[in-house]
């Protein structure tokens, strides 16, 4: 018996061009709702409204079973060639077992961060990412506004927004001007960050 291994992006490719084919529509209403509903049943899963969180261990564990099985069982939709990327238990497992446990946003020292694995009880406090998350921003204010989150100490990594015109034109997607604004949101967060002393931090 061969042992899984961790999947490539090159594995995940090729079977996003061969799965099955299915319509988006019976995706989105039929095949995963009615799985996570079989799935719900068999594993006796109920949520307690009043926690956002589960801290019950085997609740925890149904879940992640629960999980495991609903990836296997649906895979997942590519919209650009409406197939299935289809995935094994043991392939699945793999892929987790062989991620990385870590990941640095931004410079290492004062201002940049390490994202690490948590669990429900874990003491260490989550990261806290601020910023318009993709918004629309004005242009004139757009290194205002993130200037605002970056001074913020308990801001650890800015998400920026999105430059509504650049040089007063439409950044329109696939023209120059789309580049040019992306190339100037770039430019203004770091300079946002520059000014708020936090030079390093995580974008």
């Amino acid at each position: 018996m061969t042992l899984a291994r961790p999947l490539t992006v090159m594995d995940v490719y090729d079977r996003a061009k061969t799965g099955p084919k299915v319509e988006e529509k019976d995706w989105d209403f039929k095949i995963i709702p009615q799985t996570a509903m079989k799935l719900k049943k068999k594993y006796g899963i109920k949520m307690d409204k009043h926690k956002i969180i589960p801290e019950d261990e085997a609740l925890c564990k149904n879940l992640f079973k629960a999980g495991l099985e609903l990836l296997a069982t649906c895979g997942v939709y590519c919209i650009d060639t409406h197939r299935v990327i289809k995935y094994t238990e043991e392939e699945i497992l793999a892929s987790v077992t062989a991620a990385p446990k870590t990941a640095q946003f931004g410079e290492p020292g004062v201002n940049g961060r390490t994202i690490a694995c948590r669990k429900h009880d874990d003491k260490r406090p989550p990261i806290i990412q601020g910023g318009p998350t993709g918004a629309p921003c004005s242009e004139d204010l757009f290194l205002k506004i993130h200037q605002s989150y970056a001074q913020e100490p308990i801001v650890d990594t800015i998400v920026d927004g999105v430059m509504q015109t650049i040089k007063g034109k439409d950044p329109t997607p696939g023209t120059p001007w789309e580049i040019a604004a992306v190339k100037a949101e770039a430019k203004a967060v770091r300079e946002a960050q520059m000014r708020a002393g936090r030079c390093g931090m995580g974008l």
